[in-house]
This record gives structure tokens, C-alpha cells and sequence, in this order.
């Protein structure tokens, strides 16, 4: 990586962390010229403004998150053929990622984001909005892959059921800095995996009695 390209990665490092500490509002741009050691002018050599640097937060979350997904969702594909469970597979990885993720989960800067867009322009609000849809058709494609094999047992509208996901999240990100409990998170994760397990399992397979254990 070359020298502008690495001290345009450390301004964006020290962003996201100052974001995930205290929101966008309070994080200034003299704050971050002075944590990555470099002048005013070095700083708008790179980002023309606060909104430019926040399109460049915004996009590499994305790509970041877009690829943890993706690893995610294709080992669980490795795993299995079956479509509830792979997707069953995939909410447990999932729920895992989120327990070892440092601190808190980076999709905080979107709801930074979210809570502050009178702050930004357009274009911020505009990516930001992408994002979320873009976890929302992801999500849906694998419910109605399920839903193609095992009928729901209750009526349910699947775009709903896929935002859920990201209403998840974010509440479980709120839920766990209010609290002070990481664990939040990924408990709302797991409780959305038994209730999409309830909603589509066969009914035989929730009424049948779990094997005896080896003594």
C-alpha cells in the first residue's frame, strides 16, 4: 500500500472509532488530524469535507460487512443443501461473528448515521439507505428459497420478516451500549434463528421427541 493510500486508511480507522465512541457530530476533523499526525491540508488532501469522509465510512462498511456476510452465508451453503438449515446455519455463524467482533458491531456507523442525517447530505443519506436494502433483498432471497420447500405455518410477510434483520441489529447494537452487555446482540440474533426455525419446520419435526442421550 502506498504512503497516501495508508494514511487515507488510518484517517478512515481513526473515524470509525471516534464515530463508534461518541457519533458523527462529536467527532471533528481536528480531532483526527491530530490522532493521525498529519496537517489540516494533509487531511483535505484526501477528504473534501466531513460529508466526503463520511460517503467513504459509509462505502467501506459496506464492502466489509457485504464480506463478512458473504463468508458467512457460504459456509453455511458448504454445510448443507437444505435451505432452512443452511439459513439456520448461516443466522448461528452469524451470531457468532457478532460475539467476536472487538467492542462494539461497525454497524454503528450506520446508525450513527441514521440519528444524525441532518447532518449529511444526499448522497450520505442516500448510500446509508442502500446499505440497508441491500441486507434487506439479501436476506429475503433466502427466505423465499425457504419458503419454496417449507410453506410457513403461519401467513407472514417475508420482506417484513427479512427487515427484521436489520431492525435486529441496530435495536441490538442500541440494547447492548445502553446496557453495557455485547451479549444483547447476539441474543436478539438468536432468537430470530428459533423463530424462523418455529415458522418452517414441519410440524412433525417440532412434535417429535428428542433422541435419548448416551448415559
Amino acid at each position: 500500500m502506498r504512503k497516501g493510500e495508508a494514511t487515507r486508511e488510518r484517517i478512515l480507522e481513526i473515524a470509525e472509532a471516534s464515530v463508534l465512541a461518541k457519533g458523527f457530530a462529536a467527532t471533528s476533523i481536528e480531532e483526527l488530524i491530530a490522532e493521525a499526525g498529519i496537517t489540516k491540508s494533509g487531511f483535505f488532501y484526501h477528504f473534501r469535507d466531513k460529508n466526503e469522509l463520511a460517503h467513504e465510512m459509509l462505502r467501506r462498511y459496506v464492502a466489509s460487512d457485504m464480506s463478512i456476510q458473504d463468508q458467512i452465508f457460504e459456509r453455511a451453503a458448504e454445510l448443507s443443501d437444505d435451505p432452512l438449515q443452511r439459513f439456520l446455519i448461516g443466522l448461528k455463524l452469524f451470531a457468532e461473528a457478532m460475539a467476536d467482533l472487538p467492542g462494539v458491531h461497525p454497524g454503528c456507523v450506520i446508525a450513527s448515521i441514521c440519528y444524525q442525517e441532518r447532518l449529511f447530505d444526499r448522497e450520505v443519506i442516500d448510500l446509508n439507505r442502500q446499505a440497508v436494502e441491500n441486507m434487506n433483498t439479501r436476506f429475503r432471497g433466502y427466505l423465499e428459497a425457504i419458503a419454496a420447500t417449507y410453506p410457513p405455518r403461519e401467513p407472514i410477510d417475508l420482506e417484513a420478516m427479512a427487515e427484521m434483520v436489520s431492525c435486529i441489529v441496530d435495536g441490538g447494537i442500541i440494547m447492548a451500549k445502553i446496557l453495557d452487555d455485547p451479549t444483547r446482540l447476539v441474543r436478539q440474533v438468536l432468537a430470530y434463528r428459533a423463530f424462523v426455525k418455529l415458522q418452517f419446520s414441519p410440524a412433525d419435526s417440532l412434535t417429535r421427541p428428542a433422541p435419548a442421550r448416551a448415559a
